[in-house]
C-alpha cells in the first residue's frame, strides 16, 4: 500500500490543497558554516590519506547539504566518497555512491564528466568492459572541450586493450596525440599504451620505441604512478626476448609502487618476477601471498566501515528528524488546541511526513542489503583465493626447494601444478562474472566444470554441445549454471569423489541433466545443512524439478529436468 503511485498522488494533491492554512514544523537549526566547514576537513583528511575520517566528515556534510538543499556540494561530497572508495578497492560502493549523485546532476553538468568517468573505472576494475566502455562514452558526451575528452577516450583504448581490439585501441590514441592541446602528462600516458597496442599486434619496433619516448617523458616530469605503467609494459615486451631486461623494469616498478604504498601495481610487479626468475621464485612469491593477504584484509575492513559510517549516519538523521516532527506536532497541538481544523492538518502533516520516513527506512534496507550481498561475494572470492590458491601456491614453492627440478619429469610435475593453478585462477575469474547466456554459454559452461578436473577428481562431461540452448530461456540458463556450480562446489568440499558425470540431454519439451559422482555420499537430511536447499529454489522458481539421490558412501545422484 505505501508503494502506491495513486496513493502517492491522493496524499499530494490533498496535502497541496491544504498548505497554506498549514503551520511549518520547527526550523532546523543547521547552517552553511558548518556544511562547509565539515567539507574542508573531510580534503583535509583526504590529502593526509585519513580514508576513515574523510569519508565520515564528507558523509556529515553531504547530509546537511541535502537539508539546505545545496544541490552542487550535495554532489562535490559524494564524488569525494565514491573516489575513496574507488582507492580502498570498494567498486560496488562506489557504484552505489555515485548513483546517488545522479538525481542532482543535469546533463553538462560541471560533475557529470567526473561522474561518468568514476562509474567507468569502478566498472572497468569490476571487468564489466561494455558497461565501463558505455560510461565513458557518456563523459566524451558531456565534456565542454576536446581536453576533457581526452582522459575517457585513452580510458575506451585501454579496454580496447584488455579485450585484445588492438586496432581499435590504436585508431583512438592516435586521435588524440593529433590534438595540439595535449598536456606532456596526458601525451606520455598515450604514447605508452599506443606502443603496448603495437607491440600486441606484432609491430615491436615501432611499439618499443613510443613505450621508451612515454617512459622518457613521464620521467622528465616525474610521473611516478605513470613509470610505473610504462616500466609494467616494458616489462611484458622484454619477458620473451631478455628477461635480465624483464626483470630490471619489473623490480623498478615494484621499488616505485613500495614508495607510493600502491598494492596493487607491487602485486603486478611480483607476478612479473615470480613468472621471469626461478631463481628467486620463492621469496617474490612469499612477498606475493603476503601483500595479497593483507590488501584483502584491509580492503574489507574499509569497505565494512564506509557502510556503517553512511548506516549510522542515516540512521542519526532520521531519528532527528522523528524528535523534530514529535517536537513540532506537540506544539502545533499546544497552540492551536480551540481549531479542529488546523490540529486536523498538523496531524495530516505528520503523517506525511512519517510516510516519507518509513519509505527512506525502507530504501536504506534494501541498500544495506545489496551491499552485503557485495561483500558476501567478495568474502567467498578471498576465501578461494586464500584457502585454496595459496595453499595451492605454497605447495608449488615447496615442490621447487624439494625437488631437483633439472629432472625432466619433475619439471613436467611443477608445470603441472602451475597449471593448475592458472585453471582455478580462471575459474574463479569465471564463477564470478556476469553469466553470458549468449553464442558462447554452452563452451563456458563447460570450461567452468573442466576447471573442477584435477589429479584427484576426473570430471566427465557428456552432450552439452547437443543442447539447443538458443531455445532455452536466458533465466533457466543463468539457473542450471548456477545449480552445477554448487554442486560442484559441495563436490569439492564434502564429496572427495575420483569421478563425476554429468550428462545433457533434451526431448520436445524439457531439458534433463543427470549428475553423479562416486564419493562419500551424506544422509539425505543433511542436503539442507549443505546449501544444496538453494538449488531446489533455483529449479523450483523456474518451473522445474529436482531430485537427489544419495547415501553414506554411495555416492550422489542429482536429476534435473527443466522446461524449455
Amino acid at each position: 500500500m505505501l508503494r502506491s503511485p495513486f496513493f502517492y498522488l491522493l496524499t499530494f494533491l490533498f496535502f497541496f490543497s491544504c498548505k497554506e492554512k498549514t503551520i511549518a514544523p520547527a526550523k532546523v537549526d543547521l547552517n552553511r558554516e558548518k556544511a562547509l566547514k565539515l567539507r574542508d576537513l573531510g580534503i583535509e583528511n583526504l590529502q593526509s590519506k585519513n580514508y576513515n575520517g574523510a569519508f565520515y566528515n564528507f558523509n556529515k556534510s553531504k547530509l546537511d547539504f541535502e537539508i539546505l538543499k545545496d544541490s552542487a556540494n550535495i554532489v562535490y561530497n559524494l564524488i569525494q566518497m565514491a573516489s575513496i572508495q574507488q582507492i580502498n578497492g570498494d567498486y560496488y560502493g562506489s557504484k552505489e555512491t555515485l548513483t546517488e549523485a545522479l538525481p542532482y546532476v543535469k546533463k553538462k553538468d560541471i560533475y557529470s564528466v567526473s561522474i561518468n568517468n568514476f562509474f567507468g573505472i569502478a566498472d572497468k576494475e569490476l571487468a564489466l568492459y561494455d558497461d565501463a566502455i558505455y560510461y565513458y562514452k557518456e563523459a566524451i558526451k558531456d565534456a565542454e572541450n576536446n581536453v576533457s575528452k581526452f582522459s575517457p577516450l585513452n580510458n575506451i583504448a585501454v579496454i580496447y586493450i584488455e579485450q585484445k581490439k588492438y586496432e581499435k585501441a590504436i585508431q583512438i590514441l592516435e586521435s588524440i596525440l593529433n590534438e595540439s592541446q595535449i598536456s606532456k602528462q596526458s601525451k606520455a600516458r598515450v604514447l605508452d599504451n599506443l606502443g603496448f597496442a603495437y607491440f600486441k599486434i606484432g609491430n615491436t619496433d615501432k611499439g618499443l620505441a613510443l613505450m621508451h619516448e612515454g617512459l622518457k617523458i613521464r620521467n622528465e616530469i616525474q610521473d611516478l604512478y605513470g613509470i610505473i605503467g610504462s616500466n609494467l609494459h616494458l616489462v611484458q615486451y622484454y619477458s620473451k626476448t631478455n628477461i635480465q631486461k624483464s626483470n630490471a623494469y619489473a623490480v623498478n616498478a615494484y621499488e616505485i609502487a613500495t614508495k607510493l604504498n600502491s598494492i596493487d601495481e607491487r602485486l603486478k610487479a611480483l607476478s612479473f618476477l615470480i613468472s621471469n626468475d626461478s631463481k628467486a621464485q620463492n621469496a617474490y612469491a612469499q612477498k606475493f601471498i603476503f601483500l595479497n593477504d593483507s590488501i584483502i584484509k584491509v580492503r574489507n575492513n574499509f569497505k565494512n566501515k564506509f557502510a556503517r559510517i553512511k548506516y549510522d549516519s542515516k540512521k542519526e538523521k532520521d531519528e532527528n528528524q522523528k524528535l523534530r516532527l514529535e517536537k513540532a506536532e506537540n506544539l502545533i497541538a499546544l497552540k492551536d488546541a480551540e481549531n479542529e481544523r488546523n490540529i486536523f492538518i498538523a496531524c495530516f502533516a505528520v503523517f506525511f511526513f512519517l510516510l516519507v520516513y518509513l519509505k527512506k527506512q525502507y530504501d536504506n534496507r534494501n541498500r544495506i542489503e545489496k551491499m552485503k550481498t557485495a561483500y558476501d561475494i567478495e568474502t567467498r572470492i578471498a576465501k578461494d583465493i586464500h584457502d585454496g590458491l595459496a595453499n595451492d601456491v605454497f605447495h608449488a614453492i615447496t615442490y621447487t626447494q624439494t625437488q631437483p627440478l633439472a629432472n625432466e619429469s619433475n619439471k613436467e610435475n611443477l608445470l603441472q601444478k602451475l597449471d593448475n593453478i592458472y585453471s582455478r585462477v580462471r575459474g574463479i575469474s569465471r564463477e564470478n562474472n556476469d553469466i553470458d547466456t549468449g553464442s558462447n554459454f554452452a563452451s563456458n559452461l563447460k570450461e567452468m566444470l573442466s576447471t573442477y578436473n584435477s589429479t584427484q577428481t576426473n570430471v566427465i562431461i557428456n552432450g552439452v554441445e547437443k543442447i539447443n540452448w538458443d531455445s532455452v530461456e536466458d533465466l533457466k540458463k543463468i539457473a542450471i549454471q548456477r545449480v552445477l556450480h554448487e554442486l560442484m562446489v559441495n563436490m569439492k568440499k564434502h564429496s572427495e569423489a575420483p569421478v563425476v558425470s554429468i550428462k545433457f540431454d533434451a526431448n520436445a519439451n524439457a531439458l534433463l541433466i543427470d549428475y553423479s559422482d562416486n564419493g562419500k555420499g551424506c544422509e539425505k537430511s543433511k542436503i539442507v545443512k549443505n546449501g544444496l536447499q538453494n538449488m531446489e529454489n533455483r529449479i523450483l522458481s523456474n518451473k522445474g524439478t529436482i531430485t537427489f539421490d544419495t547415501e553414506p558412501n554411495k555416492g550422489f545422484k542429482v536429476k534435473i529436468t527443466m522446461p524449455k
